[in-house]
This record gives C-alpha cells, sequence and structure tokens, in this order.
C-alpha cells in the first residue's frame, strides 16, 4: 500500500504513527494508525518506529506500507528541555517564558536578574537542550543580560544558547561567545517595548534548533535514518494545528489530559473591553503546561485536589473500594468502574488546568472607588472548546467533561461562555498534523475539520 505521508508521535512511552493520502491533489485522507512501544531505553528510537509501521501495517491489513514522506513530532528523551533567565519576571522572564512554551518546551529553570552560582550549577545539572537569554526593553537596561551572556559563556556548555533581549547587546554577545563551544543565535527581543510581546521569531528559531540538536538526545541519535521531514516538539506540534484552525474558524482552546501533564493552548486576542482593562500583555496564542495534573502517572496529585472522601462518594464507592480502583488503575482504562475513575480525574484536571491558564478580574478599591483590573488570558471571546490526547478523544463523557469550563465561573474568571462550542479531535490526529502543516497547510486544515467534523 503506498501512502503520501507517515507521521510518526514520538512519545516518552509510545511512539504513534499516522498514515495519510491526498495530500498534493489536496483530497487528504487519514487512514489508519499503529502504535509501539517506544525504544529510547534500548538506545535507538527506530526501533519502536518500525514497531508502529508494522503494527499500522496489521491494521490495515496490507502486506507493505510504502510512503513519500515521514514526517516526526517528539516528547522522547525528556522532551526539549529549556532554562529560561530574563530581567525582570513579570516582564521579560515572562516573555521569554510564553515563547518557550508555545515553542512546545519543558521548562525546567527560570530566573529574573543577574545568574547566581548556584543558578549556574542548576543549568549545569539540567542539562538543558536549549537556554534562552532575554532582558532589558530594546535601548533600555543592558547590564543584566550582558552579565548573563557572560556567565553563560564562561561555562563553555555544547548547549544552543539564544539570546533574545536588549538589541543594542547584540555585538558584544556575539564577542562573548566567540570561540566558545557554545552555537549562538540572536533573534528579535521577546519584549521590545514596555507592553509590547514579540514572541513569535523566537518560537520560530526554539523548533529550528530543537530539530538541529534533538538528534543529540539519549535514544534519538539514529532518528534521522528513516525520517525525511521536519521534527517538532509534540506541544509546538499542537500550537501549529490550533493557529493553522483559529485563522479558519476564529478563537479557540485546546485541551489535552494526558497520563502525566495536562497542556492548554489557546489562540485569541481577547475582548477589547478586556484588553483595556489589562495589567500586562498577553501573547494571542499561550500554551500552559501543568506537570502535576495527569490521570495515570500522576493520578494521586488529582485524587488529592478532590479529596478522596469526595470522590468515593461521587463514584458511590466506600473508601476500600476507591483504593481498590487506584491501585489498579490503568494508562488506558476499559472496565466501567476505571473509566468513570478516570472520568473524575479529567474533569478536575480540565477545570484546574484552564483555570491556571485564564486570568481573572480583580477589584481594587480607591479614594475614586471601585476600580476594576484584569491579569492573565482572556478566554471570553472563544468560540471553540476542543479536546485532544487520549482521555479527551476516547472516555465516554469527554463532550460533557468540557461543557463543565463555562459553568464553573465563579464569577470573575476570564473563562470562555456558555455559548463556546465543543470539537472533539476524533481521530487523535491534531499534534501529527500541526507538523504536516509546516509544508502542507491546506491538507492539513481539511483534515482538522474533518477530525472535528466541522
Amino acid at each position: 500500500m503506498k501512502v503520501d505521508i507517515l507521521v510518526a508521535e514520538v512519545g516518552s512511552t509510545t511512539t504513534v504513527v499516522n498514515a495519510f493520502s491526498g495530500i498534493e491533489d489536496l483530497c487528504p485522507k487519514f487512514i489508519g494508525q499503529g502504535q509501539a512501544p517506544t525504544s529510547v531505553l534500548e538506545g535507538d528510537v527506530n526501533i519502536g518506529l518500525r514497531k508502529a509501521i508494522e503494527n499500522l501495517r496489521k491494521n490495515l491489513k496490507v502486506g507493505k506500507i510504502e510512503y513519500k514522506e515521514l514526517m516526526a513530532t517528539s516528547s522522547a528523551a525528556g522532551g526539549l528541555r529549556m532554562t529560561v533567565h530574563g530581567l525582570v519576571y513579570d516582564m521579560t522572564v515572562k516573555a521569554a517564558k510564553e515563547a518557550a512554551l508555545g515553542a512546545g518546551a519543558n521548562i525546567k529553570n527560570i530566573t529574573a536578574g543577574k545568574l547566581r552560582k548556584s543558578d549556574l550549577k542548576k543549568i549545569q545539572e539540567i542539562k538543558p537542550n536549549i537556554i534562552l537569554i532575554a532582558g532589558g526593553v530594546d535601548y533600555g537596561e543592558r547590564d543584566t543580560a550582558l552579565y548573563n551572556s557572560e556567565m553563560i559563556a564562561e561555562l563553555d556548555l555544547e548547549i544552543p544558547v539564544i539570546y533574545a533581549g536588549n538589541i543594542e547587546n547584540h555585538e558584544e554577545v556575539r564577542e562573548l561567545f566567540k570561540g566558545k563551544k557554545t552555537e549562538l543565535y540572536i533573534v528579535d527581543n521577546v519584549y521590545p517595548r514596555i507592553d509590547e510581546l514579540n514572541i513569535e521569531p523566537t518560537r520560530k528559531v526554539i523548533q529550528s534548533v530543537f530539530e538541529k540538536h534533538i538528534i543529540h538526545a539519549p535514544g534519538m541519535e539514529k532518528i534521522r535514518d528513516l525520517v525525511t521531514g521536519p521534527i517538532i516538539p509534540t506541544p509546538g506540534a499542537v500550537m501549529e494545528a490550533a493557529k493553522l484552525l483559529y485563522e479558519d474558524i476564529g478563537d479557540l482552546v485546546v485541551i489535552d489530559v494526558g497520563g502525566a501533564t495536562t497542556d492548554v493552548h489557546s489562540v485569541t486576542e481577547g475582548s477589547e473591553e478586556i484588553t483595556r482593562m489589562l495589567i500586562n500583555p498577553e501573547p494571542t496564542a499561550k500554551r500552559t503546561v501543568e506537570g502535576d495534573l495527569g490521570v495515570y502517572v500522576n493520578m494521586k496529585n488529582i485524587v488529592d485536589l478532590i479529596g478522596k472522601e469526595e470522590l468515593a462518594r461521587e463514584l458511590d464507592h466506600t473508601m476500600d473500594e476507591l483504593e481498590s480502583i487506584m491501585e489498579n488503575h490503568s494508562p488506558i482504562p476499559i472496565d466501567d468502574i476505571d473509566i468513570a475513575f478516570t472520568e473524575k480525574l479529567t474533569l478536575r484536571a480540565v477545570l484546574t488546568a484552564i483555570k491556571r491558564h485564564a486570568g481573572r478580574l480583580r477589584y481594587i478599591y480607591g479614594p475614586g472607588g471601585k476600580k476594576t483590573l484584569a491579569e492573565g488570558k482572556d478566554l471570553t471571546n472563544i468560540k471553540y472548546i476542543i479536546g485532544t490526547g487520549g482521555a479527551l478523544t476516547r472516555l465516554p463523557s469527554r463532550v460533557d467533561i468540557l461543557k463543565e469550563i463555562p459553568r464553573s465561573n465563579k464569577g470573575n474568571e476570564l473563562l470562555p461562555n456558555t455559548e463556546a462550542e465543543i470539537l472533539i479531535d476524533n481521530y487523535y490526529i491534531m499534534a501529527s498534523l500541526g507538523v504536516m502543516a509546516i509544508k502542507y497547510p491546506e491538507a492539513a486544515l481539511k483534515l482538522l475539520k474533518e477530525s472535528f467534523k466541522i
């Protein structure tokens, strides 16, 4: 069987392969899916990739699969690990963080101000894939970003460094890294002026650097033996798909509840009314990742958030029965009891993650009376709430879970309203289409809308 494109999602535990045809004649079709355990521990992810392709072949019941292109997303080998270093947390550090998260990074360390010895030691211990330095608006404060650049240059690490700070420092930063093992990338300032974010140039460079250096991560050395197209971080691929869809259907938020984390991607400029009240600017495309909210690896965290007694009552079980359910909980729930348990966990993960992602209104009282301010991301203009990932594409109550988002508003939260439409990534292919969109945006958009049945 001949297909146009295979897209591999190389995860920490599982590798999924999706097959597509009809790409170039703009009659794209999703052909099927295969999966296998990721073989990072065996030192060669191609083993798991080949097994996933073999599983696809068996699922399609064909003799052989031939493909023109193979693209990939990856969160294996720890995904894209980054450290971010800026000047003031609420300004340049926040801007740099938004750029990194939007590109699909897992941020392992954030610092504001001049780096201390303990900070430098932590960078060495983390061994990030990329280090991002920011600081100072253009033609403003220069010293902190220069000092941090000098300290990191002196470490002489074989780790790519992106400088996205004050434009006046470009020449000095180049000099600091001249002759070092570190590969330096200089991009436009992520925070060029007060109350202005400019994160897209940095996002693009982060993804480019990730693709260039991912082959050096443990277990990933041979990934290029099979992959012919781009490789980007899996969360970054979901963001690319979300932005593509936004251009066609409007303001949206995407929620992905996984076994270990819950990711929220929103693409919206918010309402004009709230924008006028905002304390600090927010990016149009924003991603947050909640590392403590997962329905398998981090199950106990969510159980603690709900409370065991409350959870047992909601499930109509005794405490002993709940303990047994938790002990036998599966990463892919099959029986009714485990499905009901997973749905309760997913609901709490969704509501907690979206409330952390969204902003809220604050009321300040002064001599002139009450003043209303807004802080954080405004989701009030959202038209579509989209579910992707294993839990929100497979659980029976997935639509009802997402409908609880607007209903949960306590009144001062900038959440979507009840008119927002629920969409489900039925084929579970959003990340694959995000990487496909880099080269084939029209085909990717058609496939996205087909998966969502728009």
